[in-house]
């Protein structure tokens, strides 16, 4: 069960429009460079520090900007080591994984077949995981509670909590089918339009709490309580995300 008991839910500073082009600057730069050859698959990335002096940005730029990277799978980041070019060169998503973040209608589409494939990984996850993965789940919960404590964006430590739970299977390919949806899987990441809406202390309190949920029942081994909080979880975004498109009609 997440150590933290009661969820804690307070103010947050809205996110600056010149933070946000910053990581995009930044992130710019370093695909290039990526994709350029310049810095070759399986190679480390200078550290935090380094890249903050090197754009003379904030961690929080840093950090927001290599979330994004990884999302689309140029980078992995190794706990504890570093970050490294990923071996694989991306492919580009195409097809029925295409996403369009212009259209909320869009975004409902991939949470609902996310809805599909991750229902049953968290009733997997509850049936399989390890005393390792369940104690993996806590912390990528917690996680979410300290970057909402900083008032911190926490679409990436949102995103390796459903990839712990997707690990927690230990069916490979659930972790793939998340880390080819990247950054889609979480759309509150990119959908700055409505940031104010979706990126509220309660919003995010609301969401904290369906994460809770899922995290007791796959440490509680309730294969039927994780398959149905997971539901649940994902259902809740897809109403939140539709009455987004109610108020704009």
């Amino acid at each position: 069960m997440p150590r933290n008991g009661a969820i804690r839910a307070r103010e947050r500073n809205e996110r600056p429009a010149g933070r946000r082009n910053l990581v995009d600057i930044v992130g710019q730069q370093l695909r290039q460079e990526i994709l350029g050859g310049i810095l070759k698959p399986g190679e480390k990335l200078p550290s935090e520090s380094g890249l903050t002096d090197r754009y003379k940005v904030s961690r929080t730029v840093i950090r927001e900007a290599i979330a994004s990277m990884r999302a689309d799978g140029l980078v992995e980041v190794r706990h504890g080591v570093g970050v490294f070019v990923h071996h694989a060169r991306p492919l580009p998503i195409t097809g029925f994984l295409e996403t369009d973040t212009g259209r909320i209608s869009s975004i409902i589409e991939m949470l609902e077949l996310r809805a599909a494939v991750e229902t049953e990984a968290a009733g997997l996850a509850a049936a399989r995981r390890s005393p390792a993965q369940d104690e993996a789940i806590i912390e990528r919960f917690e996680d979410i509670d300290r970057a909402m404590e900083r008032g911190s964006a926490t679409s990436e430590a949102d995103f390796e909590f459903h990839l712990a739970i997707a690990d927690a299977t230990n069916n490979p390919r659930f972790r793939e089918f998340l880390e080819l949806t990247g950054k889609r899987a979480i759309p509150r990441s990119f959908l700055q339009d409505q940031a104010d809406e979706i990126a509220s202390a309660d919003y995010l309190a609301g969401i904290q709490a369906e994460h809770r949920r899922i995290a007791e029942a796959i440490s509680d081994r309730d294969e039927h309580g994780a398959r149905e909080a997971m539901r649940l979880h994902l259902k809740g975004s897809q109403q939140r995300y539709r009455s987004l498109i109610r108020r704009g009609s």
